[in-house]
């Protein structure tokens, strides 16, 4: 899927008990954490209580030279960030990790989320006499800590009272003079997870495709409302904000399109969910076809799946570039649009002549998926039948994915998947049920959020949002 949805961002954390060049580490993490973010980067490193940091616009490989790691110089604990801005937008102080120097010492603080609540808990500190530098959601839950800790014996404490006040996603890795702490909101809307090197140095990543990169071995996830410390005494677990499963609510788009597809997430392989996906769909919408064909990236292992349960052979569709970097992370439209036009090419020795069904992971506005079927028929499809991995989108998302207000929903537009084949050019067009949805992560320790779908959330959200513009065909306002 192209030019369609966005995601906030991708952390990466390491505590070591001696010494080391954990920024280099660190960078390795980012890079494996590219695909959540493409706008911006930083990384952080801990001295002996000293931090030093760089932050710019752009990938890791840009942003970090060899002369820039060394730079930032060795330490015993560091921490990384890659940015895609859903809140607060494209702005330098906004680049993460933020660092703050205050009267308890230093923090550095790296999230991957959104909060509900951040305009109450920004209007709060400033009407305290805080002042901001930037207009992100991260430095409202900087602040915060900051707040807490002058009426808290240590640091995990503030972090503790901090979650009571703070509503909505939050993966989030802090590090102070001595500790690196990594704590998630109850619900586990984005995920978080521990890993441990061969030498023993401790690592907190968004995915463990990351852990992978560094050498670092999958522990297992952060739990929602944990709150894990890593220091010179080990790891420590708080679980007071801790929720029963029943009441989590991770987003299930981390397994259809997020995540990288070597991933483990709570427990459940992302490559296996995203066969699981397309089995469902095979199950549910099957069409006489002569091949099947997957959108790179993340539809490629649903159309897989679909393969295997339909009995119809699998094929490589399309060509893509690899030198043009994820699309839908493009900032703008224009952007994103002229990007497409690079990013994909048909293959016609697959689908020339051929009844093609063409597996993605979801459809937003519709643009781009029309686009990609023009191209196979001009490759010579003679029919091409889409297969959508996921629900259709009716709803916005507000816990740190970019999905538009109802009025640019293509979902919204029309009454059926039938009126929305004629508009994209397919000759028909079937969505994954949400009942299959919550199925294809087997194993997974959680429960998932499915409002962009339903339009059911597991929290309250915010009503006064960009979001929430008046929906002309619905005649109410989104709330």
């Amino acid at each position: 899927m192209f030019n369609s949805l966005h995601e906030e961002c991708g952390v990466f954390g390491i505590f070591d008990n001696k010494t080391s060049d954990v920024a280099n580490l660190v960078y390795l993490g980012l890079h494996a954490l590219q695909h959540r973010g493409q706008e911006s980067c930083g990384i952080a490193v801990n001295n002996d209580g000293v931090f030093s940091h760089y932050k710019g616009d752009g990938l890791a490989s840009e942003v970090f030279s060899a002369e820039k790691l060394s730079g930032l110089g060795q330490g015993n604990m560091a921490l990384g960030h890659v940015r895609y801005s859903t809140t607060g937008g494209k702005d330098i102080n906004n680049i993460q990790p933020l660092v703050i120097r205050h009267i308890k010492g230093n923090l550095a603080l790296a999230h991957n989320g959104n909060l509900t609540n951040s305009e109450e808990i920004r209007r709060g500190i400033e009407l305290s006499g805080g002042i901001f530098h930037g207009t992100s959601d991260t430095e409202a839950i900087a602040y915060s800590l900051v707040k807490n800790r002058l009426i808290s014996s240590n640091t995990p404490e503030a972090v503790e009272k901090t979650m009571h006040a703070i509503k909505g996603a939050y993966s989030c890795v802090i590090m102070t003079a001595t500790a690196l702490i990594a704590f998630r909101d109850p619900n586990g809307f984005r995920p978080l997870c521990i890993g441990k090197t061969a030498g023993g140095a401790y690592c907190v990543a968004s995915e463990s495709c990351a852990l992978d990169a560094v050498g670092a071995e999958l522990i297992r996830d952060v739990r929602p409302g944990e709150i894990v410390v890593f220091s010179k005494e080990g790891m420590k677990s708080l679980s007071s904000h801790c929720t029963a499963k029943e009441n989590t609510s991770m987003c299930i788009f981390e397994f259809i399109y997020f995540a990288r597809p070597d991933s483990v997430i709570d427990g459940c392989s992302v490559n296996r969910a995203r066969m699981n996906a397309g089995m469902y769909l095979a199950r549910e919408h099957p069409v006489d076809a002569d091949i099947v064909i997957g959108v790179p990236d993340s539809g490629l292992d649903a159309a897989l799946g679909y393969s295997k349960e339909s009995g119809i052979p699998y094929g490589v569709g399309f060509i893509k570039n690899k030198y043009t970097g994820r699309s839908f992370i493009q900032p703008s439209q224009q952007q994103r649009e002229n990007t497409v036009k690079l990013k994909l090419n048909a293959i016609k020795e697959t689908v020339n002549g051929k009844r093609v069904i063409m597996v993605d992971d979801s459809i937003v506005r519709g643009t781009t998926c029309a686009g990609i079927i023009r191209l196979l028929r001009n490759a010579g499809a003679k029919e091409v039948h889409m297969r959508v991995s996921s629900p259709a989108f009716r709803n916005p998302c507000y816990f740190g994915t970019d999905i538009d207000s109802r009025d640019k929903l293509i979902a919204c537009k029309y009454d059926s998947p039938a009126e929305i084949a004629k508009v994209i050019g397919a000759d028909s067009l079937g969505y994954l049920s949400v009942d299959a949805v919550h199925k294809i992560a087997e194993g997974s320790s959680v429960c998932f959020c499915d409002g962009c779908f339903t339009g059911t959330y597991p929290i309250p959200v915010p009503k006064e949002t960009a979001k929430n513009k008046f929906d002309r065909k619905m005649g109410y306002y989104n709330e």
